[in-house]
C-alpha cells in the first residue's frame, strides 16, 4: 500500500495537468491529422509555400541568434556577478530581475521609443553629427533580435548565477594549485561544470524566442513575420484553425528537436555533468 500512496496523492495534480496541458496539445495535433484530404495534407500545403518556408527559416534564425547572444552576455555577466561580494551580488541579481517585473508588451514598446525614426537612438546620433538622416531601424530582423536579447538575458543570468554558485571553490583552487593559469582553469574546470546551466538557459531562451508573439508583432510587423505572428494571423484574422493548428504542431516538433539536440551536445561536451 505504501508503494502506491505516493501515486494516489499525486494523481489529482497529475490529472489536472494532463487535462489543461496534454489534452489541448493532443487535440491540436489531432485537428491536423483528421482532415478530409488526408493526415499529411496540411503539412504539405504549409511547406509548399515559399513564403511560409521563409517564415520558418526567419524564426529559426532569430531564435538561434538570440540564443547565442544571450548565452555570451548572460554567461559573462553571471560569472562576474558570482565573483562579487555577497552584498554586491544581491544588488546585481535584483537589478537583473527588475526588468522581469515589467510586462513583455511594455518592454517591447520601450524599444519602439528607442529605435523609432524620432527615437532616442536616432536623435542621439543626429545630435552627434554621425547621421544626416534618421535610420529605419524598426521592422527589421535586427530590431526583433535586440528586443529578444533584452527580454531573455535576465533569464540566462539568473540560471547561470545559480550554476556558478554550485561550483565548489575547492575544485577551482585545486586547479590553480596544480599550476593551471586562470584562463586554463576557466576553460578546463569552470566552463565544463557550467555546461548543464548553459543548456538549460539555451533551451529557455530558444523556446521563448521561437514561440514569441508580442515582440515580433510590435517590432517586426508584416515585414518580419515569424511563426507566432503567422499562427495568430491564421487563427484570429483568417479563422483558419487547421492552418493555425498545423503551425502550432510544427513549432512543437521544432522545439522538441532543439531540446534533444542541445541535450546531446551537452553530453558530448561534458558526459559526467548531464
Amino acid at each position: 500500500m505504501k508503494r502506491f500512496s505516493g501515486w494516489l496523492l499525486a494523481s489529482p495534480g497529475t490529472l489536472f495537468l494532463v487535462a489543461i496541458l496534454v489534452v489541448p496539445v493532443l487535440l491540436t495535433l489531432l485537428a491536423t491529422l483528421t482532415g478530409p484530404d488526408g493526415p499529411l495534407a496540411p503539412y504539405l500545403a504549409f511547406f509548399s509555400s515559399g513564403y511560409r518556408r521563409r517564415v520558418v527559416w526567419r524564426t529559426l534564425q532569430v531564435a538561434g541568434i538570440t540564443t547565442l547572444i544571450s548565452l555570451v552576455i548572460g554567461f559573462l555577466a553571471a560569472y562576474a556577478v558570482s565573483r562579487c561580494p555577497p552584498w554586491l551580488k544581491s544588488a546585481l541579481v535584483v537589478a537583473a530581475v527588475f526588468p522581469l517585473l515589467t510586462g513583455v508588451v511594455v518592454r517591447s514598446f520601450a524599444w519602439l521609443i528607442i529605435l523609432g525614426k524620432n527615437g532616442i537612438l536616432n536623435d542621439t546620433l543626429l545630435r552627434l553629427g554621425l547621421l544626416e538622416r534618421p535610420l529605419s531601424l524598426l521592422y527589421t530582423q535586427g530590431s526583433v533580435i535586440a528586443a529578444m536579447v533584452y527580454l531573455f538575458v535576465p533569464l540566462m543570468i539568473l540560471t547561470m548565477v545559480g550554476v556558478f554558485e554550485q561550483i565548489p571553490d575547492d575544485v577551482v583552487q585545486a586547479s590553480a594549485s596544480l599550476g593551471a593559469t586562470p584562463l586554463s582553469t576557466f576553460f578546463g574546470v569552470t566552463l565544463p561544470l557550467a555546461v548543464p546551466g548553459l543548456i538549460v538557459g539555451a533551451v529557455l531562451v530558444f523556446t521563448g524566442s521561437f514561440t514569441a508573439y508580442a515582440t515580433p508583432q510590435l517590432l517586426g510587423g508584416e515585414q518580419q513575420m515569424m511563426m507566432g505572428t503567422l499562427m495568430y494571423q491564421q487563427a484570429m484574422v483568417r479563422f483558419d484553425w487547421t492552418a493555425a493548428s498545423t503551425i502550432a504542431a510544427i513549432m512543437l516538433v521544432i522545439t522538441l528537436l532543439a531540446v534533444l539536440l542541445m541535450t546531446r551536445l551537452a553530453r558530448r561536451l561534458n558526459p559526467a555533468a548531464v
